[in-house]
């Protein structure tokens, strides 16, 4: 895909980003630290590569949480309201966006759920998404 520009925000409006990439991924993911990070039953994250994220406003109100044992998860958050906003993930060389977070119209359908043996017993169900017990295969 090509280049692509996504606004978005938090549910206060105090931080507002851009993000401008290669929008390559959109997954929900039913691990137990999205589920948690999310407070529902699966996170849904798109991922842009060759991306930059700049933030308009409420940069100084933003705070990251890094699960000390884990590779890559974070969670970076508006410290007004908590709600989850985009961040750059130096590991994957990605940006990592909450698709709840955008402002704008998300040009891409999900493409799987990914940790689905890690779901829990009341998750949603009942799409024809492709499911992978773990990560998504590598592309």
């Amino acid at each position: 895909m090509s280049q692509v520009k996504l606004r978005g925000s938090c549910l206060c409006g105090v931080v507002k980003y851009e993000v401008t990439g290669d929008l390559q991924r959109f997954y929900h993911c039913h691990c137990s630290r999205c589920r948690k990070s999310s407070g529902t039953g699966h996170a849904s994250n798109l991922i842009m590569t060759n991306a930059t994220l700049v933030f308009s406003h409420g940069e100084s109100l933003l705070k990251q949480f890094k699960v000390p044992d884990a590779l890559r998860f974070s969670r970076q958050f508006c410290t007004e309201c908590g709600s989850p906003v985009a961040r750059f993930v130096p590991e994957l060389k990605a940006v990592v966006i909450p698709a709840g977070s955008s402002d704008d119209t998300i040009p891409i359908k999900p493409q799987a759920r990914i940790y689905w043996d890690s779901r829990t017993e009341w998750t949603c169900d009942g799409d024809t998404l492709p499911r992978f017990s773990e990560g998504p295969p590598s592309s």
